[in-house]
């Protein structure tokens, strides 16, 4: 069933628990995204990014496409539009009628972003929308998730107090786009963070955190956990091995069928490494 993003986050904050927020790149990730969650019987958050819009070249086909899943799964399913640069792209998604946003500002100066920011959760707070945004540091494509970037708890209150985000995506060691699962993740930040920030803290980056790791952020203070390359891999392995297996396959359900299971087997582990 397709469900507010904030009704997922809230619950899950409220207990204590993980919410696993996985990209969607094609049809194929939606269907095992949904499969996976309700094979683990918890709620899950759909993720499109502007990268993935600028794939197929438009957001609304990949968009409908998706909510169509969300509305038909039987547990509940939120549509999140990920790392969007473009306020236009937003404004469309809200149309859309996803549940939520992330707007990312944070190659911006502090002042920019504020001003950008602030206007974008105007504008969809107006329509019932929640907001994602993160603090980072000027230049780097990875902004707030650059290796090596960590966000000051102060600073980051201060932000969401004039920015009025319903959530923030904090740099606590993570890194995007990580092979290796061995990312270092300073939990004593993720405390103090969940001490002086008053909204839930989105880990980006996850795919490079070991499980003991993803469940040790947890119970730190993170709620929403965005997980996108691990998946990836999955799907691309399970690929690789039907057509190594099967030189003379031709048909693309099957080739892409076996990475759609492999994709809903490690999206149900994951939710339950993260208590979801």
């Amino acid at each position: 069933m397709l469900t507010p993003t904030a009704d997922i986050v809230a619950a899950a904050r409220a207990a204590g628990r993980g919410v696993g927020a996985f990209n969607v790149i094609q049809l194929e990730h939606a269907e095992a995204l949904v499969a996976g969650a309700e094979k683990a019987g918890a709620p899950v958050v759909l993720q499109i990014s502007e990268n993935a819009v600028k794939y197929h070249g438009a957001l609304e086909p990949i968009a409908q496409a998706t909510l169509a899943v969300a509305r038909a799964s039987t547990t509940p399913v939120a549509v999140h539009l990920d790392h969007a640069t473009d306020v236009g792209l937003v404004r469309h998604a809200v149309l859309l009628g996803f549940g939520s946003v992330m707007y990312d500002a944070s190659v911006m100066s502090y002042v920019d972003n504020v001003a950008a920011t602030t206007e974008v959760v105007r504008h969809c707070h107006e329509r019932g929308v929640y907001v994602e945004a993160e603090l980072g540091e000027v230049g780097g494509k990875d902004g707030v998730h650059a290796p090596g970037a960590r966000t000051d708890p102060d600073e980051a209150a201060a932000y969401v107090a004039s920015t009025g985000v319903d959530a923030l995506a904090v740099a606590v060691g993570t890194s995007h786009a990580m092979l290796t699962r061995d990312a270092t993740v300073d939990f004593g930040l993720i405390e103090r963070l969940r001490a002086t920030v008053p909204v839930p803290l989105v880990l980006h980056g996850s795919s490079g955190v070991a499980d003991d790791d993803l469940r040790r952020a947890v119970e730190a203070g993170m709620t929403k956990v965005n997980i996108a390359t691990q998946l990836n891999k999955a799907f691309t392995a399970a690929v690789r091995a039907h057509l190594e297996a099967n030189p003379a396959a031709v048909d693309t359900r099957k080739y892409l069928g076996a990475g759609r299971d492999a994709v809903a087997t490690e999206v149900a582990r994951l939710l339950a490494v993260l208590g979801a």
